[in-house]
């Protein structure tokens, strides 16, 4: 910002503001529990305890971007991934808005051999990359930086999408989403999740269970047939 001051004189700083890290991030890094799931910072002591083996544990430092597991969309995503690898196992997975690439990992933790992550935002890729190395799954998942519609014709038998509204309206209405085994979407609000609603049915796809987080936030696991 000084830099930028210095080369243009017209412009001048009204007001700036300083936070926390915490403030940042909504409230302090915590752990968080959400089903067998166990997200938490790679600097909190919960890492040094014995590892309770019905617990999946994700290493998860989002630096500055979103995806620190608190979000009510995060742990709807995460229900429904403990879901459907109850009775499936998906050997491919896409997860597009990835963010810390939290659920890329989860999908990873559950089973899936291969996933593709991926976000515009080149810091979100950079902090997932890092929990990646963090997590040890190197081999399991790559993440790149790229937009969504261009990426849902990569080969995948899950796609994940917790994403902006706008962008899962061209997912949707894409032959590479229909090309895919199953679905989960999130991040809609009601009125939103209620059009994605009529455009899936009229597709040849099934619900296989909905969230509604307090008649705000809506998820969807779905099959495509």
């Amino acid at each position: 910002m000084e830099q930028l001051l210095a080369v243009q004189p017209q412009l001048s700083l009204l007001d700036n503001f300083h936070m926390t890290y915490d403030d940042w991030q909504g409230g302090k890094l915590v752990p968080i529990r959400v089903g067998r799931f166990l997200i938490a910072p790679p600097w909190d002591k919960i890492w040094n305890q014995a590892a309770d083996k019905e617990i999946i544990p994700l290493i998860i430092d989002p630096g500055v971007v979103f995806g620190n597991g608190s979000h009510a969309t995060t742990h709807n995503c995460l229900e429904a991934l403990e879901l459907l690898f109850q009775n499936s196992t998906p050997q491919s997975t896409l997860d597009l808005g990835t963010g810390t690439g939290l659920l890329a990992l989860a999908a990873a933790r559950l089973g899936c051999k291969q996933t593709l992550a991926v976000d515009t935002n080149f810091l979100a890729t950079t902090a997932a990359q890092a929990n990646i190395r963090s997590n040890h799954m190197q081999d399991r998942i790559v993440v790149v930086q790229g937009h969504a519609e261009d990426i849902i014709y990569f080969q995948a038998d899950l796609v994940i999408a917790n994403i902006h509204y706008e962008v899962m309206k061209k997912l949707i209405s894409s032959q590479g989403f229909f090309d895919k085994k199953w679905f989960i979407l999130s991040g809609l609000l009601r009125n939103q999740a209620n059009d994605i609603a009529d455009s899936l049915s009229q597709g040849s796809v099934s619900i296989i269970k909905k969230w509604n987080c307090d008649g705000v936030w809506h998820t969807f696991l779905g099959k495509i047939s």
